[in-house]
């Protein structure tokens, strides 16, 4: 596996890592946890370095699970987990005060059995306290020594460059695939002007891209996706368009729908690391997969063309749900 640094900041991982949320929430009943600790040092053994969590994956058992998997591999990866959001009955509740930060730290590094965090995000930004203190928050933890690098998820330019130039920042989080290109317009732009990391969660839309799900798809009532209009029957339906010129695509490059998709993400920066998450073997091979998978520039362009006329239909988070609760 290649390896890729996050912008500026010195963190080097391999090119794909692995989001380990579905593991324990999100996509129906949780699988059983030694199936998913098995899987997570499967990744390791094919050169996955980066894995991703969340104290409100679970919640909380998704650290403890990231955890115990990883610990015989203590010095040898990087784990990402994320602060300031919880869930109350699918109603986000935003926490970056700095006193809250201090106790999420805590809790993350003894569930995670580590005394360093590689890599700690504010998993949403919090109106209600400014950037700049939740920033000073974290550079006196990385003073103690409690973590190494720091990032946002989902937020804009303006909040990330007022974040950075008090302690810098190591990675932005935020969705991006072929389906979701909204940070190409001004967040990507950022983050290369700033020498900030980009990790794009969904990069493969939810499992969209992988050409597997249509109308018929019949999804279990505890995956969230039963919850978001982009994948009622006549989203998906009308979403296939984008399926169709992905297949056109692999079949050229003797390559699957999914592994396309995973290596356009990974074509458009050199400081892009896609976390694709999964909950099979296979799966997790077909994944890393696309890093062998090489798109021209002619390529690219032509997909670009393409994808610019493709209208994608449906929201990505459920109505009811505030754009600030997801990944």
């Amino acid at each position: 596996m290649l390896k890729r640094m996050l912008g500026n900041s010195g963190l080097e991982v391999s090119a794909l890592g692995l989001g380990c949320m579905g593991m324990s929430m999100g996509y129906g009943p949780a699988p059983d946890k030694q199936e998913m600790i098995t899987l997570i040092r499967q990744a390791f053994e094919r050169g996955v370095t980066l894995f991703d969590t969340a104290e409100l994956y679970g919640p909380y058992t998704n650290e403890e699970l990231v955890g115990e998997a990883l610990a015989p591999l203590k010095g040898k990866v990087a784990i990402a987990t994320k602060f300031g959001l919880m869930s109350d009955n699918l109603r986000p509740v935003l926490d970056s005060s700095p006193d809250k930060i201090r106790q999420s730290v805590e809790g993350s590094l003894r569930r995670l059995g580590v005394e360093t965090i590689d890599l700690y995000y504010q998993h949403r930004v919090d109106p209600n306290v400014p950037i700049e203190e939740v920033a000073g928050a974290i550079q006196e933890l990385i003073a103690q020594g409690k973590i190494r690098h720091w990032g946002l998820s989902e937020a804009d330019p303006a909040t990330i460059r007022r974040a950075h130039a008090v302690q810098p920042l190591a990675a932005v989080q935020s969705e991006y695939s072929m389906m979701w290109r909204s940070p190409e317009a001004e967040l990507l732009p950022a983050l290369e002007e700033l020498g900030i990391g980009f990790v794009p969660f969904s990069p493969l839309g939810k499992g969209f891209l992988t050409g597997t799900i249509d109308k018929n798809t019949v999804f279990d009532r505890a995956d969230n996706r039963t919850l978001t209009s982009r994948f009622n029957a006549e989203n998906l339906d009308h979403n296939q368009t984008l399926i169709e010129l992905i297949r056109v695509i692999a079949a050229e490059k003797r390559a699957t729908p999914a592994q396309i998709a995973l290596a356009w993400v990974l074509a458009q920066k050199p400081w892009i690391v896609p976390i694709p998450g999964t909950r099979k073997l296979e799966r997790l091979e077909e994944n890393l997969g696309a890093a062998e998978v090489e798109l021209t520039a002619a390529d690219l362009n032509s997909l670009g063309e393409a994808l610019s006329k493709i209208e994608v239909a449906g929201e990505r988070y459920p109505s009811r749900v505030s754009d600030k609760l997801g990944n």
